[in-house]
């Protein structure tokens, strides 16, 4: 064979064939560390243990959040989230339906009080003498300007007072409810014959707790009477201290703090006995729908006055203070 045809078949034996198969080993190698890899991860996925209970709830949850499937445990609820400390034993977040509604009766009870006074006083012609108001607190019967009730700087009862008290009294009598009198006084002027404006407002207090019981016919131990003398002013108006001398008669509301705390707002509206109510403002949890009116049979109330009671305020006032 000729050098030119030996040195060909070289050529294609030895060096080609050198270069081809050094570029393909690279694979064996690869090869060899993935298949290494995947017994490796074969053999920690046998010793581990799966809890399937765990993983259920980890795939579904998954699922859910990337929108994948529906699940039935996830929380669809709509409304006011509640605070854990306002919700009671039963559940009830922030206050009981029940409450609201015992709250719409109490201010319906008391009204119906008012009303049945109103007409006994106006069967006897003596309406504008006397003021209600309902709060927090109950039903309150304002006996107001001393002309009227009494003389001058003193605690005996006149005979239109005693007329008014008698009207009162079978409506009183009727309730189960507490009573607390209450007497204040002019804080102008001289209390003299008393020592002070408590003194004073105090035995007028007493002069109308002892018509009640001694001749009305009222238990005792369901009244009680005090003087707060002139700390609790109803007008700072110098033109209008009459209307702080005065005896006020509270039929005290037997229901429970948190369902007195509902009468304001159902009294002005402001309370729509639909709508959740939060205990600690006393006001719904969010604004109503629909316009709020005062609950049936609820309103705020004003005192009465008329013409009498105008000409006893005129008298007290100008007298200038010196009497309470």
């Amino acid at each position: 064979m000729s050098r030119r045809r030996r040195q060909a078949a070289g050529g294609d034996h030895g060096g080609g064939g050198g270069h081809g198969g050094g570029d393909e080993r690279w694979m064996a190698s690869y090869m060899d560390m993935v298949t290494v890899l995947m017994c490796l991860f074969i053999v920690l996925y046998a010793m581990s243990t799966i809890d399937q209970n765990k993983f259920e709830k980890l795939r579904f949850a998954l699922s859910t959040g990337f929108g994948q499937v529906a699940s039935k445990t996830v929380d669809t609820a709509s409304g006011v989230v509640v605070p854990p400390n306002l919700v009671d034993k039963k559940g009830n977040g922030f206050a009981a339906q029940a409450d609201v509604a015992e709250a719409v009766k109490e201010v319906n009870d008391l009204k119906a009080m008012e009303e049945a006074i109103q007409a006994s006083l106006q069967s006897h012609g003596v309406a504008d003498k006397v003021g209600f108001d309902i709060d927090q607190r109950g039903l309150t019967i304002k006996l107001i300007g001393t002309q009227t009730f009494f003389d001058g700087n003193s605690a005996v009862l006149r005979p239109e007072s005693q007329s008014i008290i008698d009207s009162i009294a079978p409506v009183v009598a009727s309730s189960t409810n507490q009573i607390s009198i209450e007497g204040h006084a002019d804080v102008h002027g001289s209390p003299a014959p008393y020592v002070s404006d408590w003194d004073l407002s105090t035995s007028r207090a007493t002069s109308v707790l002892r018509r009640f019981v001694d001749t009305d016919g009222i238990a005792g131990p369901r009244m009680s009477a005090t003087g707060y003398g002139s700390s609790r002013p109803a007008s700072t108006d110098p033109n209008d201290m009459a209307a702080n001398r005065r005896v006020d008669i509270v039929i005290l509301s037997d229901k429970s703090e948190d369902i007195r705390r509902l009468i304001p707002g159902i009294l002005d509206g402001s309370i729509d006995p639909n709508q959740a109510v939060d205990p600690a403002t006393g006001r719904n949890v969010s604004p109503a729908d629909v316009t709020r009116k005062p609950v049936s049979g609820t309103g705020t109330t004003s005192t009465a006055t008329g013409g009498d009671t105008a000409g006893a305020t005129n008298r007290d006032t100008q007298k200038g203070g010196a009497q309470h």
